[in-house]
């Protein structure tokens, strides 16, 4: 019989696939180390689609554009990147992000940035 309930936790990498239907992707974000501001040099885009995030714990902060301006995120929010904007995310150790995304974000729609 399959099961009606996955319980599913983030990967060594702090991000995880939930859900994913047709094109589009839900995913989990946690702490790991790429996501931690001692570690930050690079910044990300994606050229085909927006790209939504949803802080539910602790804290985190969106970084956005070549400015690297920092916008501290609220709990139950939904913040919205668009399309083509450079971007990246610091979290708190407790932080848990939904992230909601084009599920074709590979190197040939993802750009990266090297700071």
């Amino acid at each position: 019989m399959e099961r009606e309930l996955d319980i599913l936790e983030t990967n060594q990498e702090g991000y995880a696939r939930v859900v994913e239907f047709e094109t589009w992707v839900a995913a989990n974000i946690n702490y790991a180390p790429r996501y931690d501001e001692k570690n930050f040099f690079q910044l990300e885009r994606h050229t085909k689609t927006d790209e939504v995030f949803i802080l539910t714990d602790g804290e985190a902060t969106l970084v956005i554009g070549k400015d690297l301006e920092r916008v501290p995120m609220d709990r139950g929010k939904m913040y919205n990147v668009k399309k083509n904007v450079w971007h990246h995310i610091f979290l708190s150790k407790d932080a848990k992000v939904i992230v909601i995304e084009n599920s074709d974000t590979d190197n040939a729609n993802t750009q990266y940035w090297n700071i």
